[in-house]
């Protein structure tokens, strides 16, 4: 797998407005850690169903 550098660029140099010089100078693991991780992710179906048995829905 390439590394995605169009989307790195993207980020450091749009979105975080960092100079070409300390694009350069950091890391990708710094520059991607300048944005939270998201929390949508989906639940793996075994946890849901333990979720859904130990807090049931009222009807």
């Amino acid at each position: 797998m390439k590394f995605p550098w169009a989307q790195m660029m993207a980020m450091g140099l749009g979105t975080l407005r960092l100079s070409p010089r300390d694009f350069w100078a950091a890391t990708p693991r710094e520059i991607a850690a300048a944005f939270p991780r998201s929390t949508d992710a989906a639940l793996p179906r075994g946890v849901l169903e333990r979720l859904l048995e130990q807090f049931p829905d009222e009807t």
